[in-house]
This record gives C-alpha cells, sequence and structure tokens, in this order.
C-alpha cells in the first residue's frame, strides 16, 4: 500500500563538531525538539552513542524525559537504543515507562550498533552484535507487548520467568521499531515480528546510497513466511534535507559544514575514504545533492526530492531530517520552518481543500454579478 499523506520528523544522531559546550549543546538539542512541537512535526528520534566526540548523547531516554516535559504533541523516539549493550528487561522496563510519561507519545526505536569503539569499551565484538540484537529484540518484544512470562537464557543475559508490572499506556500496545543501515538483517527482524522499520537514506559520503526498495522487500518476505504484517505507514526514511529560498542560498549556507562532516569527520576521524571518482571536493555537495544522499535547494528543489524519494523506494510513512549542524544555528531553524510551512502541506494534504476553494471559485466566477468598485 502506498500511503497517501507523509509524515515529517528529525533525527538526531546526534553529529555535532567538536570545539561547543556539550552542556549548552543538549540544551540546543532540547530547544530543537521544542522549536518542531510548536511547528507541528509529527516526530523526534535521539540516538545512543559513547565515543567519536561527534556524538554527545549517551542516553536517549533521558533526553526523551526531559524532552517529554518541555512539548504537547510530538512523538518521541529513540533513535536508536543500542540493544547489544543492555539487558532486554531494562530495555523493555523503561520503555514502558517512557510510554507512560509521555501519554503514549513515544516509539522505542532499538538497533544493533555500529561504532566500534562503543563496542569495544563494553567487551563487545563488532561480529557478534546482529546476532545479540536478534536474541534481544525477540526478548524486548515479547517483554514490551506480550502477555506471557519470557524465559529466555543467551551467552550474554538471562531471562527468568520475566514479565513487565506495567502494560503499556494503551491498549494497542508500544511501538517498536528497528533501524537499518544497510544490509536486510533488521528489515527481516521486523518482518518476522511485525513491527516498524527507520532506514538511513544517507549513507557515508563516497558510497552510494543502499537499495531501500529492495530493503522493504525483506520486511514484506519475512512477515508472509512468519504469518505477520507490515505497513509502508510505519516505515520511515532519515536524510539530510536542508531548505531556503534559493538553491544557490541553500548550497551557501551548508558548503563549509557539508564539507566538515564529510571530510572532518568521516573522512579524518574515522579514516574511511569519503572521495566521490571524478569529483572534486569543492564540489561534494552537489554531488552527494545529485545522487540523493542529501535534499538541498530551495521549496521547490526539496519539494521534488523528496517526491523523487517517495518514487524510488515506493512509498514510506515518515521522512525524517537527519539533524545536522551543516548550517548556523539561526539558519538550521529557518530551514525547519520553512519545511513545516511550505515543503509538508504538498505531503500532508493540509492545503489541500484552500486550493480547492480557489479552483472553485474561479471555475464559477459566472454565478456571481462583479462588483464595480
Amino acid at each position: 500500500m502506498y500511503p497517501e499523506t507523509l509524515g515529517f520528523g528529525a533525527f538526531l544522531s546526534p553529529m555535532h563538531p567538536l570545539g561547543e559546550n556539550p552542556t549548552l549543546q543538549f540544551q540546543r538539542d532540547l530547544e530543537l525538539i521544542e522549536l518542531l512541537d510548536r511547528l507541528d512535526y509529527n516526530e523526534f528520534w535521539v540516538g545512543e552513542h559513547h565515543s567519536m566526540g561527534w556524538n554527545t548523547i549517551g542516553s536517549p531516554e533521558l533526553m526523551v524525559a526531559a524532552a517529554a516535559e518541555r512539548t504537547r504533541r510530538i512523538t518521541l523516539a529513540t533513535g536508536v537504543m543500542t540493544l547489544p549493550y543492555h539487558h532486554p528487561f531494562m530495555v523493555a522496563s523503561r520503555a514502558v515507562h517512557l510510554d507512560h510519561l509521555t501519554r503514549g507519545r513515544f516509539v522505542l526505536g532499538v538497533g544493533a550498533g555500529g561504532i566500534p569503539t562503543d563496542a569495544r569499551m563494553i567487551g563487545r565484538e563488532m561480529s557478534e552484535l546482529r546476532t545479540m540484537f536478534g536474541e534481544a529484540l525477540e526478548a524486548v518484544v515479547a517483554l514490551v507487548n506480550g502477555e506471557e512470562r519470557v524465559t529466555k537464557k543467551t551467552s550474554w543475559f538471562t531471562l527468568k520467568d520475566a514479565k513487565l508490572q506495567l502494560s503499556p499506556y494503551r491498549a494497542s500496545g508500544l511501538e517498536i521499531a528497528a533501524a537499518s543501515v544497510a544490509s536486510g538483517n533488521s528489515m527481516r527482524l521486523a518482518g518476522r515480528y511485525g513491527i516498524s522499520t527507520v532506514s538511513f537514506g544517507a549513507p557515508r559520503p563516497g558510497h552510494p546510497r543502499p537499495d531501500m526498495r529492495t530493503q522493504w522487500s525483506y520486511a514484506e518476505e519475512a512477515a508472509a513466511e512468519q504469518g505477520t504484517t507490515v505497513d509502508r505507514r510505519n516505515w520511515r526514511i532519515t536524510l539530510p534535507v536542508y531548505v531556503a529560498e534559493t538553491r544557490e542560498q541553500a548550497l551557501a549556507d551548508v558548503r563549509e559544514g557539508y564539507d566538515r562532516w564529510a571530510y572532518g569527520y568521516w573522512g579524518d576521524i574515522r579514516g574511511l575514504d569519503v572521495s566521490v571518482p571524478g569529483v572534486k571536493r569543492a564540489q561534494a555537495l552537489e554531488a552527494a545533492v545529485d545522487a540523493g544522499s542529501a535534499i538541498v535547494g530551495s521549496v521547490e528543489d526539496v519539494v521534488a526530492g523528496v517526491e523523487r524519494l517517495r518514487e524510488e523506494v515506493g512509498g514510506f510513512g515518515t521522512l525524517l531530517v537527519y539533524a545536522q549542524d551543516w548550517a548556523d544555528w539561526e539558519k538550521t531553524k529557518r530551514s525547519y520552518d520553512l519545511l513545516a510551512r511550505y515543503v509538508a502541506p504538498h505531503f500532508t494534504g493540509s492545503t489541500r481543500r484552500l486550493y480547492e476553494s480557489v479552483q472553485w471559485y474561479q471555475d464559477n466566477r459566472d454565478l456571481f454579478p462583479q462588483l464595480i468598485p
């Protein structure tokens, strides 16, 4: 089913360049959530990382709890809770607690983890994370939305007759979403358990974007095998998006920040090859936009970019702006404002009847006497 409308939100990994006071950085992140709540965005996701300097949020649950007290309607999500780093009973318990504190405005986003230094510090091997993620996800789904007591023993956690004291806030249960970067593992698990999905549409610089239409097919195939269902309306895709009054202004606003992110973080810090064959560094931003790895431009450019993404993947439910410090703070806020006011209505249908009202009058002007001033 191709969703007729599209929701909008933001995904804060976060990716903050070195140098800023982290205390003030956290406050700015919370201010961003408050802004998006006022601008009628649907969702805000907060990530979990423990190293690499740019990724400063180690406990997304605490950010969600703080944001819940500052907001009124926006859905808040962990983006994502790294399951191999936590005992699944504690993940489930905290998730349901947040579900109540937010009065049902919480989504438990979960993933396997992808930063090697995070895993090393707690004695995890990167090669083990996918298996551990699958083991933990099975337990978390059963604990959060199941009714039976759970007994399960693995090489790294044990559950004995485990059952949460609290039920989810709503009778329909608490939404759980599995994050997918490039492989089909998380999508297959989402299909197996009939849960939601969030896909990263932006690859690291210099690499092609994942084939997300194929990724979705993995979820559908696994759901068919297990007798569960998955819904494109519960599929989120996160991608860098920036809007300005003109395409030229948008590119100028983010060029320095994009270069710092691509060549500073991924290149210098992570030590990865971020070059694009045949493309000079000065034109790397344009190459990323042309490849669909970011959507940057005027309102019209961004509308067209989102439409291309929808057609490419076959439809999805929510576009999450991958929050970046590519532009300065005031321009970043302006971008979110432009997106909410002028881009989102093309996909939410909020202005449809206004245009219909104008069109009806234009088509029926002969019914009304023209007033002579």
